[in-house]
């Protein structure tokens, strides 16, 4: 089931979620936490955001983040998106799920 749709408004200040599909790690190591924090720190800027506070944990981490815009959903769509990717291809990651695989399946 889909999570309600967040209220976003201009100068909101929002504690953000993420977890790891499964609840897998998401950070293999300090260089994944270091990428991570480079691209927070270009996604904020590029959304005029501000991260007050971050906390990294193994399968998830939180943010504290302030949008003066309208912008946090694209933000953290930016965020995940390219970090996903990242990771994927750091770490050869190209497992289809059970679905994915089934509509590939059938599209042939």
């Amino acid at each position: 089931m889909a999570r309600p749709a967040r209220l976003e408004f201009g100068g909101a200040v929002y504690h953000v979620t993420a977890r790891g599909d499964r609840r897998e790690s998401i950070y293999e190591g300090d260089a994944d936490r270091e990428h991570f924090l480079e691209v927070l720190g270009q996604v904020v800027g590029q959304f005029n955001g501000c991260c007050h506070a971050y906390c990294l944990m193994s399968h998830h981490h939180h943010l504290v983040i302030a949008t003066p815009d309208v912008s946090l959903s694209k933000g953290m769509r930016q965020l995940n998106g390219v970090l996903t990717q990242w990771s994927n291809r750091r770490h050869h990651r190209t497992e289809l799920k059970k679905s994915q695989l089934h509509l590939l399946r059938a599209s042939k």
